[in-house]
């Protein structure tokens, strides 16, 4: 185990044992745990296999028409997508098999990486443009997303970094500035890009973590007010985000221009009612909901399994957070805990800000909903941050 002194005391090999976790917020002292190697956590192995095989058969469904006009193939996207997630799960079951000092070590060098990555994307004729925004880097077979690939990294940093340091967590300028300071750095590389989506995420995990990690409450939401401030800024003298946010407040104002993502996801709704119109059967996949493979994928599910459909997946969302947040309780150390509970963070939040999206409760912005968008990068980043969990989840239960 990694930590200080007190965390390597050694436990007895399948027994209860009290130790001293300066995890979440130190809440978590003198939790009794059991180390030994065991299975993993089937609840979240389950429903994480859930969610992944409904996106894949709602691509299908939500791609077919596009897949004809773009590729001259209606499976061309399905195809596509089915490859994604093959090639998901062998990362994933290599990523659940590293042991977390492995991943320690790694962390500092691949954020350095990652930033390098971020660097590239924004260089004319290595950066892949897609409607308006540089996100992409191509590999010729393939593109992805380095922001994806932030985020889990990102984790580790933070989880590292933390745990380096939890005696100075309370001292804003030992303990929380430096972090803040490294987090401002991908930070501003994702607003280039543009990715708002993005560089909201990031912020939020960074503020979660140091919280959880014992900062002082007073501090970060002073920091979270000089942020939402900084953050309007860029919205208002952004004319195009400006606009999404007024599609936002009244997208009946202009059901065709701005807000017309809005309306068609409302419309796959209302359709939907309770049970929803039968699997395959969206009339808003004819090309009247943009995005409807991708970012509003959740609106055709409301409309195609209905309310109760709908309800299945936000509760599949909720167990994932209860078993990982309840892995980041019993870990053994800061370290893993930190771990657990920021990948678990991760694809939470950006489930809940999907769905908040799509439902109007928050202006549009690009982010796809974890393990169910089309997309190789989001797809296959969401699966080796569960793997990892359900890694820690075989010594820690």
């Amino acid at each position: 185990m990694i930590g200080s002194p007190h965390d390597r005391k050694p436990l007895a090999l399948g027994t209860a044992s009290a130790v001293s976790v300066p995890g979440i917020a130190g809440a978590f002292q003198q939790q009794p745990v059991m180390v030994a190697s065991r299975g993993v956590d089937r609840w979240l192995l389950g429903v994480s296999a859930a969610l992944a095989l409904l996106g894949l058969v709602m691509v299908f469904g939500a791609s077919f028409f596009l897949g004809g006009e773009r590729f001259g193939d209606p499976y061309a996207m399905a195809m596509r997508q089915t490859t994604f997630l093959l090639f998901a799960v062998g990362i994933g079951v290599v990523a659940s098999r590293v042991p977390l000092p492995v991943l320690r070590r790694l962390a500092y060098p691949a954020l350095g990486v990652v930033l390098l990555l971020l660097v590239c994307v924004l260089i004319p004729g290595i950066g892949q443009v897609r409607g308006g925004a540089r996100r992409w880097l191509s590999l010729g077979f393939v593109t992805f997303e380095p922001s994806e690939l932030l985020k889990p990294v990102f984790v580790l940093y933070l989880a590292h970094s933390l745990a380096r340091k939890r005696e100075k967590i309370h001292s804003f300028t030992y303990g929380v500035l430096p972090h803040l300071i490294v987090a401002l750095v991908p930070m501003m590389l994702l607003m280039l890009q543009p990715d708002f989506g993005a560089t909201a995420v990031l912020a939020l995990l960074t503020g979660a973590m140091l919280f959880v990690a014992g900062a002082r409450p007073g501090q970060l939401l002073a920091l979270g007010l000089g942020a939402a401030s900084a953050g309007f800024v860029a919205i208002y003298w952004s004319p195009y985000r400006w606009k999404r946010v007024m599609g936002f407040l009244d997208p009946w104002d202009d059901p065709l221009g701005k807000g017309f993502q809005l309306v068609q996801s409302f419309l796959a709704f209302g359709s939907g009612g309770v049970t929803g119109v039968g699997l395959g059967h969206s009339r808003q996949k004819l090309f009247y909901l943009p995005e409807g493979h991708t970012d509003f994928i959740f609106a055709l599910i409301g409309e195609e399994m209905g309310f109760l459909g709908g309800a299945l997946v936000l509760l599949g969302f909720v167990i994932l957070a209860v078993r990982g947040f309840r892995l980041a309780t019993r870990a053994h150390d800061a370290f893993t805990s930190y771990v657990a509970f920021g990948l678990t963070f991760v694809v939470v939040m950006q489930a809940a800000l999907n769905v908040a999206v799509v439902m109007g409760c928050l202006p549009t912005k690009g982010m796809p909903l974890p393990l169910l968008s089309y997309g190789g990068s989001s797809l296959v980043t969401t699966i080796g941050m569960i793997a990892i969990l359900l890694g820690i989840s075989r010594e820690v239960r």
